[in-house]
């Protein structure tokens, strides 16, 4: 039989077979040793062939179906492992929070080249605008013109007090959208508010570090009522950029790909090179401070996750 995988608990998967029934299925063992370095060899939107076992009560999932594309992190505790988020995705959707808790410019950065790198179009939603102060809007409105101007798009919503909610559903629409963000940004009432009767659990912000509580413990494929799925995470607190080679970072920063050819030379690092464009559009101003600082701090084997 053959399914796609809505949802991973670690060990069991849940499957929505051809038939349209769902199986609770798990993988045999030699899945973890055929190469596969992630954390979870199965992920959800994976497409899988499974059987029965004897008792008929669960399936086993024997088959992979080639991916078109992923979302991948390294994992926080186990820094040689990784994680894949989500599979076959339409596109992503990173949500973000200026406060409680906030979401710092190379976190998103580095979402962005993730999702670059595996050829997904992705787009970041700030929530929680019904709580900005005028200078937490000032701050919003500088945000979100440095991933504007480089084509990403970018929309201010509040999940709980339900803004611009249906903009984001024209968006989400018979598409699959892995959602994905730190804790506590509003992903669960976010979603809650796109799918009436989910009710998904939501959480507090932790007092003593601002950082969100997890609330979502496992990746869950969600059928939108106005057609389409949402792909829930669970809230990360540090995104490891993976399986990316040095010399071809610059290629998922939009702004710096376009001067590529223009640099004096082909091996160019862009870090102290004579004859460098990179680095003359960031000293005019052309390209924003904050995402060579991004480029930096990945190219420099990540010393700076946040």
């Amino acid at each position: 039989m053959r399914g796609l995988v809505t949802k991973s608990t670690g060990s069991w998967y849940q499957v929505l077979g051809d038939d349209g029934h769902r199986y609770e299925c798990r993988i045999k063992g030699k899945f973890r040793t055929k190469g596969i370095k992630t954390t979870n060899p199965i992920a959800v939107g994976d497409w899988v062939h499974f059987d029965w076992e004897d008792d008929h009560n669960s399936a086993v999932i024997h088959t992979l179906e080639p991916r078109k594309n992923y979302i991948i992190r390294k994992s926080v505790n186990l820094s040689k492992q990784t994680q894949i988020l989500g599979a076959n995705l339409d596109q992503a959707v990173l949500v973000v929070t200026l406060a409680s808790p906030p979401t710092s410019l190379g976190f998103i950065d580095r979402f962005l080249v993730t999702a670059e790198a595996y050829d997904i179009p992705a787009m970041l939603v700030f929530n929680k605008v019904d709580l900005f102060s005028e200078e937490g809007l000032v701050l919003l409105d500088e945000y979100m013109s440095i991933y504007e101007n480089l084509g990403y798009a970018c929309f201010a919503v509040s999940a709980l007090e339900k803004i611009n909610i249906g903009v984001l559903e024209d968006l989400l629409r018979d598409r699959v959208t892995l959602v994905s963000g730190h804790s506590g940004v509003g992903k669960s009432t976010l979603i809650n508010s796109l799918v009436p009767g989910v009710e998904l659990r939501t959480g507090n912000i932790s007092e003593w570090s601002d950082k969100g509580k997890h609330t979502t413990t496992f990746a869950e494929m969600i059928d939108l009522p106005f057609g389409g799925w949402l792909i829930d995470t669970p809230g990360i607190r540090e995104l490891g950029v993976v399986d990316i080679e040095k010399n071809e970072l610059s290629h998922f920063f939009p702004e710096m790909r376009a001067l590529l050819n223009t640099c004096k030379y082909n091996n160019c690092r862009h870090i102290n090179e004579p004859g460098c464009m990179v680095l003359e559009a960031v000293e005019e101003g052309k390209i924003e401070p904050s995402r060579y600082d991004s480029y930096l701090s990945i190219y420099h084997n990540e010393d700076n996750r946040g």
